[in-house]
């Protein structure tokens, strides 16, 4: 059992829940808790490690016996040691450290999600499980955008990232990419016709900009095109994770009926 905080498992851990920087110089990353353990798993995703403590759950321990029946090293830390690891209120018992992978992006892609200045971790993990939902193809993350393999995004994604390709581009690769794809961007902006009357049965790129800022001026410059959602005059706005949500089960509305 590890008791130590001195371990370079604990070690590797806290920095990696820290910043983005060392993720990305470490090609890892850190997941919390049974659910997240269970998708990365079942997706064959690769493990550095695994933790665990004596309270975890019979479903926690079962995952822990399929790890190391695959080969993953696992080990048993102290409840208190794993308390101060986990960033959860209620600490499910059970963290891994996993493999930085990027899974690949369709040769011809026809639907894609650009979130623009999203800084709320909550919006984005929002807006990657909705997409992995609603068959989006990628992800794109311009710059100014929040770490997608943060903490609290992984968390509220419930296992998105293990099934959507996520990438960190430049505006001029996106720019590339959808060029090339002859993909049509759209820009969710209250000023923008409603999404009802806007053909999404097309290929399309939809950019959600930040709540509080709106979009970048690069992302206005990329759109061919703003959309909206029709809404009660007595409301303003939604947040930037639910606009997204219903726009891109506009699309997959759209798509269904032809």
């Amino acid at each position: 059992m590890i008791t130590s905080t001195h371990n370079p498992k604990l070690k590797l851990v806290r920095a990696l829940q820290g910043r983005a920087k060392e993720r990305r110089e470490a090609g890892a990353f850190v997941v919390d808790g049974v659910r997240l353990i269970e998708e990365a798993a079942v997706s064959n995703w690769g493990f550095r490690f695994a933790l665990y403590d004596e309270a975890l759950s019979e479903r926690g321990r079962s995952q822990v016996e399929g790890l190391r029946s695959q080969g993953v090293d696992v080990e048993e830390v102290s409840t208190l040691l794993m308390k101060s690891l986990s960033e959860t209120e209620t600490p499910q018992g059970i963290l891994a450290v996993l493999e930085f992978a990027q899974l690949p992006i369709p040769e011809s892609p026809n639907f894609l999600l650009i979130p623009d200045k999203i800084r709320d971790p909550g919006n984005l993990g929002t807006l990657l499980r909705s997409a992995a939902a609603a068959g989006v193809q990628a992800v794109l993350l311009p710059p100014e955008t929040t770490d997608a393999f943060s903490p609290k995004v992984l968390r509220s994604g419930m296992g998105a990232h293990f099934h959507l390709p996520i990438r960190s581009m430049s505006w001029d690769e996106i720019d590339q990419l959808v060029n090339l794809a002859g993909i049509q961007v759209l820009l969710a902006d209250m000023d923008g016709q409603p999404c009802w009357q806007t053909d999404l049965r097309q290929p399309v790129a939809l950019i959600i900009g930040s709540e509080a800022k709106g979009a970048s001026d690069s992302a206005r410059k990329l759109a061919k095109a703003k959309i909206t959602i029709p809404m009660n005059t007595n409301i303003e706005s939604l947040n930037a994770g639910a606009a997204g949500s219903v726009l891109m089960f506009e699309v997959v509305r759209q798509r269904s009926n032809l």
